[in-house]
């Protein structure tokens, strides 16, 4: 079975793991700061809170923008559960915005009919999750001014887009939005194993992002409410949480992020073989913009049922049978029966729950050689005749 995607792990990562191991710390370390500094000077982002998920860092985003029971957030349908969930956590109610058929992002022009209608309902969201879907920015210049006209706040869900670049600067150096969040999942670009990261270019975001992934707890002085007893002393100022980082997490990914622009490189080079393989197929590919350079996270085609014998479960099915692990990024989540008992519905947001009917995720990782491209373009070749 060639997968839909592997980690690449060298043994120059596998010494930076074993150096932890041998070392006097495995979780607080020196290597959390090396590693949240290191994404900062790649990113250009101020300051980076690490943390042990990328859901935990949406999390952490919504508390720290004080997102809390009567607020509103909104993200994309065609996303991973964590991108709305992060809302609920807070007590915040969630609501979609509809995706845009070339691209698979937020709709821009469906987002600012949304956003003139709940100005005039009083129903304006707090917090605004934009998701670059495979690697690809959303229009983020767009959204930012969106925000200053109706006063929301922007937290980048960049869990697929590590390494990407939007107006040829990476993305996370928030320049369009207060928060920037990473996931570090081994099927991601790079890899800590599990682990995410939080960016922002706001200190005060930061500092309560870093008490909230420790229990709200803190050792340094300055900060304490009364005199500390002594060096031993430390104080829990708000409710936070376990979400920390080992050392052991970030030194494999200090190490995978020097190679992160070859793992990119190379994820488009496989991407351009597909897209030249796959022209004459009846598939739709994802629109990509000339100011917009996609991490390649996910190579995702759409079928053109309409001049394909087969429905779109029997060609995924077909595809699986020949081997190709291929896979379906994502469920759009208003469909997912926990959303439904909310009232949300098959019909809500058409142009996602269309997409979800056609597309399928074909393999696509830094190690995969041009015998398992054949394979999969064969495959569907195969299954699309």
């Amino acid at each position: 079975m060639i997968p839909y995607g592997r980690q690449h792990i060298t043994d120059e990562d596998i010494q930076a793991v074993v150096e932890v191991l041998k070392s006097d710390y495995l979780t607080q370390g020196p290597m959390v700061p090396s590693f949240e500094k290191a994404i900062c000077d790649f990113t250009g982002a101020k300051y980076a809170v690490a943390v042990n998920s990328g859901t935990s860092a949406l999390h952490l985003a919504c508390i720290a923008l004080d997102l809390k029971e009567g607020d509103w957030l909104w993200t994309t349908p065609n996303t991973f559960v964590a991108s709305a969930n992060c809302g609920l956590y807070c007590g915040a109610m969630v609501d979609f915005v509809d995706i845009d058929p070339d691209s698979w992002n937020i709709s821009i022009t469906s987002l600012e009919v949304k956003l003139q209608t709940a100005k005039k309902q009083d129903r304006l969201p707090k917090i605004i999750v934009p998701v670059h879907l495979c690697g690809l920015s959303c229009d983020m210049e767009a959204i930012y001014e969106l925000s200053q006209k109706y006063g929301f706040y922007i937290i980048e869900d960049a869990s697929h887009a590590i390494g990407g670049k939007y107006n040829d600067e990476y993305i996370g150096g928030c320049r369009y939005s207060d928060i920037t969040v990473f996931s570090f999942h081994p099927v991601k670009v790079m890899t800590t194993g599990e682990g995410g990261m939080a960016a922002t270019n706001n200190p005060g975001l930061s500092s309560k992002m870093c008490l909230l992934r420790s229990h709200g707890i803190t050792r340094e002085p300055e900060l304490m409410t009364t005199e500390p007893d002594g060096p031993w002393s430390y104080q829990q100022l708000v409710l936070g949480f376990n979400y920390r980082m080992t050392d052991i997490q970030a030194a494999l990914g200090i190490s995978q992020l020097k190679r992160l622009d070859d793992f990119i490189r190379l994820r488009h080079e496989i991407a351009i073989m597909y897209d030249n393989r796959l022209s004459s197929l009846p598939v739709q590919r994802q629109y990509q913009s000339t100011d917009k350079y996609s991490s390649m996270h996910l190579y995702v085609i759409r079928l053109k049922l309409e001049k394909i014998k087969r429905s779109h479960k029997q060609v995924f099915e077909f595809l699986r049978e020949q081997g190709i692990g291929v896979n379906l990024h994502y469920i759009p989540v208003h469909t997912q029966p926990y959303y439904q008992e909310m009232g949300y519905k098959i019909g809500d947001f058409p142009v996602a729950e269309q997409y979800y009917q056609e597309a399928i995720s074909l393999p696509i990782f830094y190690a995969m050689h041009q015998d398992q491209i054949d394979d999969v373009v064969f495959a569907l070749e195969k299954a699309l005749r």
